[in-house]
C-alpha cells in the first residue's frame, strides 16, 4: 500500500470517527480531504457521493428497524431532490468538455455550501428555538403549504448535493427542524438519512457516468470509515457535543472560506 492509498484509509478512519460522534461532517469534511490530495474538484464530488451512499445505507437499516423514519416526508423531499439532481447533473454534464470551468464552478460552490453548514452548526441551537416559536401550536403536518416546503427543500438539497456532494446532512436535518419542529428529533434524523441515501447514490452514479470517479480511492475510504463509524458511535456522549460541534463549525468556516476567497 502506498502513501496515497494509506492517506485516504486514514482519511476515512478519521471521517468515519467524527460522524460516529456527532452524525455530521461526512462529505463537508471528506470532500476537502479529496481536493487536500490533489484529486480534482469533480472527481472528489463523484467520489465522495458514492461514499455516502454506502455509508449511510447501513443507517438506514438501523433506523428503519427502530421506526425512526418519516416515509411520506422522505417521499415528499425525493419529489424535489431527485429532479433537481438530473438537471444539475445534465447541467454539468455541459460543461464536460470544459473541465477546467465545471471544476472552478464546483469549487465555488463547494465553499459557499461550507460556509452554510458551519452557520448551520453554529447557530443550530438558535434556529430550533426559532422553529418552535414559529410553530405557535398550530403545527400541521398534512398541510398542502407544508408538503410545498418539503419539496422545495429537497429540490435546493438536491442542486447542492448533485453539485458539491455536501448539503444532504447538517443543512438537510435543520432544514427539517425548521419545517417539523415537533417531529422527535431521532426520527427527522432518520428521515434525513434515508432521503440521503437515494440522493447521494443517484448523484453518484450520475457523476460516475461522467467520468468523475475515482474507485480505488473509493476503496480505500471505505476500508478506514467503517471501523471509524464503529468506533465513534459508541464513544458518542463522552464529549460534550457543545465542544464538538463548534470545533467543526470552525474547522468548516476556515476550509469553506479559502475556497471561496
Amino acid at each position: 500500500m502506498d502513501l496515497g492509498n494509506l492517506g485516504c484509509v486514514v482519511a476515512g478512519l478519521l471521517v468515519g470517527f467524527i460522524v460516529g460522534m456527532t452524525g455530521v461532517g461526512g462529505g463537508s469534511l471528506m470532500t476537502p480531504i479529496l481536493l487536500w490530495f490533489g484529486i480534482n474538484p469533480a472527481t472528489a464530488v463523484g467520489t465522495d457521493l458514492l461514499y455516502a451512499a454506502i455509508t449511510k445505507s447501513g443507517g438506514v437499516l438501523v433506523h428503519r428497524k427502530n421506526r425512526n423514519i418519516d416515509w411520506a416526508i422522505t417521499g415528499w423531499l425525493t419529489l424535489g431532490s431527485v429532479p433537481a439532481v438530473a438537471l444539475t447533473l445534465w447541467y454539468l454534464s455541459s460543461l464536460h468538455t470544459a473541465p477546467q470551468a465545471m471544476n472552478a464552478m464546483i469549487k465555488q460552490a463547494l465553499g459557499v455550501v461550507l460556509l452554510l453548514t458551519a452557520l448551520a452548526i453554529f447557530f443550530k441551537k438558535r434556529l430550533l428555538e426559532f422553529a418552535h416559536k414559529r410553530a405557535g401550536g398550530h403545527y400541521n403536518p398534512s398541510g398542502k403549504s407544508l408538503n410545498a416546503l418539503t419539496v422545495l427543500t429537497g429540490l435546493i438539497l438536491g442542486t447542492m448535493v448533485a453539485l458539491t456532494s455536501i448539503g444532504a446532512g447538517a443543512l438537510g436535518t435543520v432544514a427539517l427542524f425548521v419545517l417539523y419542529p415537533f417531529l422527535p428529533t431521532r426520527r427527522l434524523v432518520g428521515t434525513e438519512i434515508a432521503h440521503a441515501v437515494p440522493l447521494t447514490l443517484v448523484a453518484g452514479l450520475g457523476h460516475a457516468s461522467m467520468g468523475n470517479m475515482d474507485w480505488t480511492v473509493l476503496g480505500f475510504l471505505l476500508i478506514g470509515s467503517l471501523p471509524g463509524i464503529y468506533i465513534g458511535s459508541h464513544l458518542t456522549g463522552r464529549v460534550s457535543d457543545d465542544i464538538l460541534r463548534p470545533c467543526l463549525a470552525l474547522m468548516l468556516l476556515l476550509i469553506g472560506y479559502k475556497l471561496v476567497f
